[in-house]
Order: structure tokens, then C-alpha cells, then sequence
């Protein structure tokens, strides 16, 4: 299996999540199973098909999480001397050169992207499109909206 990049943040918060459904949320969905288990017959026991409907999305989220986690390529983004080039992890500011609007951005992985805090994927036709460019670059970006052109007007490592 490939590498996932994980920023050092998003690695501790897939911990954070593993640590809460392994310690916290694991002996409530075990105690739900075995009230309803108290109950009788299991045929028919609606309360105990949901618990054990939850406990399986919880199992196989844990199991998604473990695998990320080995096969995960933190990156310190602190750490990186890309020499103002835009790389996985950076923050980049952009203006759009059509209506002049500014926007920041920092480039992080798949499972850490969430565009209303700022957090653009990876995989994004926009992170695509920045990746290797430099602060005072112009950048044409194909979007499912159709062409959109931004300048860069800055590139942290933060």
C-alpha cells in the first residue's frame, strides 16, 4: 500500500479519534449490546441489531484509521526548506484574478481536508494546480465550474 501524507496535526487528530472510539465509544456500544442481549429474544430485538449495526461502522472506522496511520508519511511542514515553492503542507495565499477575491489555503491530505476552515486536499484540482509554483505565480485551475486564475501572493510553511 502507498504512503498517505499526513500533516503532523492531522496525524495527532486520526490518534485523538483512535484513542476516543477504542477507550471511550468501544465499552458504551459492548454495554448497549449486552443490555439489549438482557432483553430476550435476539430476533427480534431492534436495540440489539442497532448496537451491533454500530459497533461494526465503529470496528471498521477503527480499522480505517489503523491502517492510515501505519502507512502514513508525516510531514513536519516546519521542518521542509521547499524555497518558497508551494509543497504539500504549505499555506498559500491567492488572489482571484477575476474578481480580485482573496483566499488562503493550506495543502493537506486526503482525510485532513476541510475547505470551509481552509483545508484543501491534496488531491484537489487547485492543490494540483499550486503545487510547485512560487509566490508571484499565476496559476490557471480547471474546477468542476470551468477556469479560474489566481496569483499567488504568498507561501508560508506554518
Amino acid at each position: 500500500m502507498s504512503k498517505v501524507p499526513l500533516t503532523a496535526r492531522g496525524a495527532a487528530q486520526l490518534k485523538e479519534e483512535l484513542r476516543r472510539l477504542k477507550l471511550e465509544e468501544r465499552p458504551k456500544v459492548t454495554a448497549a449490546i449486552a443490555t439489549a442481549r438482557a432483553h430476550g429474544d435476539l430476533k427480534e430485538n431492534a436495540e440489539y441489531h442497532a448496537a451491533k449495526e454500530q459497533q461494526g461502522l465503529m470496528e471498521a472506522r477503527i480499522r480505517d484509521i489503523e491502517a492510515k496511520l501505519s502507512n502514513a508519511q508525516i510531514i513536519d511542514v516546519t521542518a521542509v526548506n521547499a524555497g518558497g515553492k508551494v509543497v504539500f503542507g504549505s499555506t498559500v495565499h491567492l488572489v482571484d484574478s477575476a474578481d480580485g477575491t482573496a483566499a488562503k489555503y493550506q495543502i493537506v491530505g486526503e482525510d485532513e481536508a476541510d475547505i470551509k476552515n481552509g483545508l484543501l486536499s491534496i488531491g484537489s484540482p487547485i492543490a494540483r494546480a499550486l503545487i510547485g509554483k512560487k509566490e508571484g505565480d499565476e496559476v490557471e485551475v480547471t474546477t468542476p465550474s470551468g477556469k479560474r486564475s489566481y496569483e499567488i501572493t504568498a507561501v508560508e510553511y506554518i
